[in-house]
């Protein structure tokens, strides 16, 4: 008789389950709307259908509250002239989120290494919005010269820790509408970096601690 009630907690958790479902189930379709809505650059898919608006329980003035949260992030790199070294680290699990583009051609390569003879100075990468951490991203990429992030308002990372870590050739790093709010672990960010790009970076964000 025992084992048929289900407590009160159990009950709670089972609720919590479901409304985590709910949830899960609801940003899978509003990711898919404006995954719709970026490819068409259009707003009226969801602008005149008021079903649609209510089903993704969505304002069309949220529209750019949610574009920017589900939007990629564009990196563009430099690195000096005849060194070809380590550029990126990417973890295994996250490999298939980062799309990267040598000298902005079309052509996507899926490695974070560059050869001698490829001779390429320019990298774009383009990281999809489920990506939530940038922990030694730019790790000990001693060659890197720039870095220019492009549409950076995602609110979603949270760990940035030796993100540029010995990144000793870094002289520029340009990060516009750069959004820290959520970061929890900072740790060693521009650990190895310059003193004159600390400081900087300092001035471009009096939020940051370095």
């Amino acid at each position: 008789m025992n084992s048929e009630i289900i407590s009160k907690k159990e009950k709670l958790k089972q609720f919590k389950s479901k409304d985590n479902f709910k949830k899960l189930k609801s940003d899978y379709f509003l990711i898919k709307i404006f995954d719709i809505i970026k490819q068409n650059k259009s707003l009226n898919i969801v602008k005149y259908n008021k079903k649609l608006q209510k089903r993704l329980n969505i304002n069309i003035n949220d529209y750019k509250k949610y574009s920017e949260l589900y939007s990629s992030i564009e990196i563009e790199l430099k690195l000096v002239d005849n060194k070809y070294d380590k550029f990126i680290n990417i973890s295994d699990e996250e490999k298939e989120y980062y799309h990267i583009y040598f000298d902005n051609s079309n052509e996507e390569i899926k490695r974070n290494y560059l050869k001698e003879k490829e001779k390429v100075n320019k990298i774009k990468i383009i990281i999809d919005y489920q990506v939530k951490s940038f922990k030694k991203l730019f790790d000990n990429c001693k060659y890197i010269n720039k870095i220019f992030f492009k549409k950076f308002y995602r609110i979603n990372i949270t760990n940035m820790s030796d993100m540029f870590s010995g990144c000793s050739s870094l002289k520029e790093l340009n990060i516009p509408n750069f959004n820290t709010n959520n970061v929890t672990n900072m740790n060693c960010m521009f650990n190895g970096c310059s003193c004159e790009l600390k400081q900087k970076i300092k001035e471009q964000n009096k939020n940051l601690k370095i």
